[in-house]
């Protein structure tokens, strides 16, 4: 194999630094043809769709994002691979529409790299990272999104923002936190991510904010998978992969929580079984049929030197299903 280029920044119109996360392993997941066509659903700093395009002759890369600085970043750092490469703002979840438009009607693979990239993380003006007081409650990866976190903290009833915080950040002080961000934004809106901690280190009870993860951390990637709809989307965007897929092609997809990847799981679970009788029938009237197999079983996770390099790799999960 080819050397990697696992790191992505320097002088391109925006700075767009990013990790490649599992980047050996996603490129020989894939198991790229010279002249395939394939989709990296999440193209953030390119790191993945450079090395996808450098092993193609006759094929095509379809890179995607929502974000639009990673897709100043993609289409400067795609350039010298020309026609090979096209770069598309949209989310992974339209990936029918994206390949209507570019009049494909069958890819080889897909890669989707889910949660958020280094880089919008480390911009304190996103809103993403508790670290950053002053940042606004903003947590969008798409700025043609008309909610954010603040619209979410200020407009919510309280009962929404309980369950939000319950169900995407698996927060156990979530109806504490809920009742005092309510009585907060009685006396002002709330504006900042300081303004935000603040009330949570005030909900959460002393004994349990000893140790372990930042207090704030669950309540921040409650919001921001609020905001993006990131849970949705990601069942959707495999099951029209399925269809689309020619034989032999595989999906491949990193997941970094547990809720990201429960769902990578049940959903190629339901394309690998097919049938979805119940188990009391002696045999299948639905007619369904697996459309996908499992390329690994158990999830392929980082090693030592990657997390030695980069240890926000630690969670990332890796998994491969391939075309029937």
């Amino acid at each position: 194999m080819e050397e990697l280029d696992r790191t992505e920044c320097g002088a391109e119109p925006i700075a767009f630094s990013h990790y490649s996360v599992l980047l050996r392993e996603c490129i020989e997941g894939l198991n790229i043809r010279e002249d395939g066509i394939y989709v990296d659903g999440t193209a953030g700093g390119a790191g993945h769709s450079k090395e996808i395009a450098k092993r193609l002759t006759t094929g095509t890369l379809v890179a995607i994002d929502q974000d639009a600085e990673a897709i100043v970043t993609a289409t400067e750092r795609l350039k010298p691979y020309g026609e090979r490469a096209k770069v598309v703002r949209s989310n992974f979840c339209e990936l029918t529409q994206v390949c209507e438009e570019l009049g494909i009607d069958g890819i080889d693979g897909l890669l989707l790299d889910l949660g958020c990239s280094s880089r919008q993380f480390d911009e304190p003006t996103r809103g993403f990272a508790y670290q950053y007081p002053e940042a606004p409650l903003n947590m969008r990866m798409d700025d043609r999104n008309p909610l954010t976190a603040a619209v979410i903290l200020n407009t919510y009833p309280e009962e929404e923002i309980k369950r939000i915080l319950w169900l995407y950040g698996e927060e156990k002080f979530s109806g504490r936190i809920a009742r005092l961000v309510c009585e907060e934004r009685e006396k002002k809106p709330l504006e900042t991510a300081g303004e935000l901690v603040d009330i949570i280190k005030r909900a959460i009870p002393a004994k349990a904010r000893e140790g372990g993860h930042h207090p704030a951390k669950r309540t921040f990637q409650a919001l921001r998978v609020a905001v993006n709809a990131e849970l949705d989307v990601i069942a959707p965007a495999i099951e029209a992969a399925a269809k689309l897929l020619r034989p032999g092609g595989r999906i491949v997809i990193i997941s970094f929580q547990s809720l990201e990847d429960r769902i990578v799981k049940e959903t190629y679970k339901k394309l690998t079984e097919g049938c979805t009788c119940p188990k009391s029938l002696p045999i299948c009237v639905c007619g369904n049929r697996p459309t996908l197999k499992l390329v690994n079983r158990k999830p392929i996770l980082p090693s030592e030197e990657e997390l030695e390099e980069n240890p926000r790799s630690r969670s990332a999960k890796l998994r491969i299903a391939e075309k029937l």
